[in-house]
């Protein structure tokens, strides 16, 4: 009988590094604990033993966006109307140590799967929550679910971008051979639904409609009937709000176009570098349109129009770069494996419908801006760059 292979000291620090990590992600619901991860991820690099992995140039080309970002951004704060109160935000960018440590810790496929598989349980658990709390009285505009995360908006954004990840591992994965798949599913849509968030209703329907479009074109027939018949049964709290969705007269639509007409003042009035970070909520009165429904408010309720605003064209440039190279990677990496049949289409699948519907969502509410939704976008962002690190070099050099 062969005893089981144990790893050595340094793999044992290695995977405890991984893991490490992986649980920052997954305590994303409580900022405290991911933060303390995140900062003990950073600490144990070195004491892991983990080698510095060996990045290919798209994969250096994304780091280097992500390092201009940083510039531009230290260049907005000193370049701010008030530097002092810029400074205060600096402490966001701890958040960009996520992409750093994901491709230094995440090198393979399996490890990948684990941290996306578990990912989208914490969904289905803070699902689950939210429904419980739906139940127990949280069912309104006023008072909607939010699981143990601080506003509704960041519930509604971490379930948007795991529903993603769940819905393309269902189509292009073994996902739908999972009855626990199947039962995140539903608990995830229903809480969606019940966190009355438009921006990601509008996301989920442009999604689904795109993976359809690609998938099986046939089934957008389906989309008036489905509709009709939701419009039969769905209570009269939701019929309104999807009804307000395109009315221009509802007060928070109104009051989203006078912010965006506020943030455009301000963005011509310093477009390369913006007014700064923290400023807006501090100089909105000054733009506020006479008419906005809120005298004041913390933010421009759009992830683009805030980095416009606070940061300007130089900040919004490299934020679109660091974006647009995580999706071109996802597709060539999904086009390269197979396509749809590849053996790991879903989670290329996976990053492009949710980069898509966190790009949607970011119309709408500033996402980007809300450190949990940053987060998990973050490590989303360099997932393709994790599954083929060194694959080029591997595969050249004789064993």
């Amino acid at each position: 009988m062969t005893k089981p292979a144990t790893l050595s000291p340094q793999l044992r620090r290695q995977r405890f590094g991984f893991w490490l990590f992986a649980s920052h992600l997954m305590t994303v619901f409580s900022l405290a604990a991911s933060n303390s991860l995140l900062g003990l991820s950073v600490l144990s690099v070195r004491w892991a033993g983990r080698p510095w992995p060996r990045w290919t140039r798209r994969t250096r080309r994304w780091v280097f966006c992500l390092g201009l970002y940083v510039v531009l951004y230290l260049i907005s704060v000193l370049l701010s109307a008030d530097p002092r109160t810029s400074a205060g935000s600096l402490w966001s960018t701890f958040n960009l140590a996520t992409p750093i440590l994901g491709l230094v810790f995440v090198r393979s496929e399996k490890d990948v799967r684990r941290v996306v598989q578990g990912l989208i349980l914490l969904a289905s658990l803070l699902a689950v929550v939210g429904l419980v709390q739906y139940l127990l009285g949280q069912d309104s505009l006023d008072d909607r679910i939010r699981a143990s995360l601080s506003h509704y908006m960041t519930f509604a954004g971490l379930l948007l971008a795991c529903d993603c990840l769940l819905l393309a591992w269902m189509v292009c994965g073994d996902g739908f051979k999972r009855v626990w798949a199947w039962v995140a599913l539903v608990v995830i849509q229903l809480a969606l639904l019940g966190s009355y968030t438009r921006n990601a209703w509008v996301a989920l329907v442009v999604v689904v409609t795109v993976l359809i479009l690609f998938r099986a074109p046939k089934l957008l027939l389906a989309y008036l009937p489905i509709a009709a018949l939701l419009a039969g049964f769905m209570p009269s709290p939701f019929l309104d709000r999807f009804a307000s969705i395109a009315d221009l007269k509802d007060p928070s639509n109104y009051d989203r176009l006078c912010m965006a007409a506020a943030g455009f003042e301000m963005f011509k009035e310093r477009p390369i570098f913006g007014l700064g970070p923290r400023m807006v909520p501090r100089r909105y009165t000054i733009y506020r349109e006479p008419t906005a429904p809120r005298y004041w408010v913390p933010h421009l309720h759009s992830s683009y129009l805030s980095l416009l605003a606070e940061r300007g064209l130089a900040s919004l440039a490299a934020f679109l770069a660091l974006v647009g190279l995580g999706v071109a990677e996802a597709w060539r990496g999904l086009r390269s494996e197979g396509g749809w049949k590849g053996p790991r289409a879903d989670l290329y699948l996976g990053v492009l419908l949710a980069l898509l519907a966190f790009c949607v969502a970011g119309l709408f509410e500033d996402y980007w801006a809300d450190t949990e939704v940053q987060r998990l976008i973050l490590f989303l962002l360099v997932l393709p760059f994790c599954l083929r690190p060194e694959e080029a070099q591997e595969v050249a050099e004789p064993g």
